[in-house]
């Protein structure tokens, strides 16, 4: 196995500036358009949960070693510079085929996690043909239309700067992300993002939904959740598998909203066994 460590870049696209993660640079096996073949990996695209900087993913990352992961942090996020403007799902959206663009990566996996299965979705709509496989976990069919959470952990995440200073992040963060979870999710690699960083991503998710789009959705998707998440409640993921075709439902629990960082070999085994089958010709 190799040490999993990510290698970071800024990268400009579509307007703006991106830092840009990726573990396993050298694992690329799978790069067309074409059926995925037995034993052949896609690129795998991470989405992560709002305020998460990348290396929060890395427990995730590193295991899955046997083909190319990429992210990135959202605008005001991590490493990211401010966003000038706010922007929508359907422009992060963009953002990110303009990304795999500039990457040549023409067809890739998504796994979207929390905020970022939000915008997992509303990729896999609008670029069906650069989806080979869609993972959504921990995360809802958008801010209008979802099963609220926890009233006391909803309403704090409305203060943007109850996270975006250093002193009161891990403290909210434990809450946020490990609310209902028995494992512990280690926090020391989380970076306080900007107040605007924050609001805008905030604000994409409050005002999108994707319940008009999930029944056309025509690919294999997997839906992963956790019994006892307190943020996005499961019942989400039970409308993001009745709505979506062709989806499969997983559900783990005692893991709380971040399930997949507490318990990473579990999440991966998961993940790996859906990624991997072979698509149909």
């Amino acid at each position: 196995m190799a040490d999993g460590k990510a290698k970071f870049s800024v990268v400009g696209v579509a307007g703006r500036r991106l830092r840009v993660g990726q573990w396993h640079a050298g694992k690329v096996l799978a790069h067309s358009a074409e059926p995925l073949a037995e034993g052949a990996h896609r690129p795998l695209v991470l989405l992560n949960g709002i305020g998460m900087n990348m290396e929060m993913l890395q427990p995730v990352a590193s295991l899955l070693d046997d083909r190319l992961v990429l992210s990135f942090d959202a605008p005001g996020i991590g490493g990211s510079p401010d966003p000038i403007f706010p922007y929508t799902m359907q422009q992060m959206a963009l953002t990110l085929a303009a990304l795999l663009d500039r990457l040549d990566l023409p067809v890739v996996d998504v796994l979207g996690i929390s905020w970022g299965g939000a915008l997992a979705q509303q990729f896999a709509f609008q670029h069906r043909a650069r989806t080979g496989r869609l993972v959504l976990a921990a995360t809802a069919p958008g801010g209008l239309t979802m099963v609220p959470g926890n009233p006391g952990m909803v309403a704090t995440m409305l203060d943007p700067m109850e996270y975006s200073v250093e002193r009161t992040l891990r403290r909210n963060l434990a809450a946020l992300y490990n609310g209902g979870g028995s494992e512990r999710v280690s926090l020391n690699a989380a970076k306080a993002p900007t107040p605007l960083g924050w609001s805008y991503q905030l604000a994409a998710f409050a005002g999108w939904s994707s319940l008009p789009f999930l029944p056309l959705l025509d690919l294999p998707v997997l839906v992963m959740a956790d019994e006892d998440d307190q943020l996005i409640p499961p019942t989400n993921a039970q409308v993001l598998h009745g709505a979506i075709p062709r989806s499969r439902l997983e559900m783990f629990k005692g893991g709380g909203h971040l399930f997949m960082l507490g318990r990473p070999m579990p999440f991966v085994e998961h993940l790996r066994a859906f990624l991997d089958q072979p698509d149909a010709a």
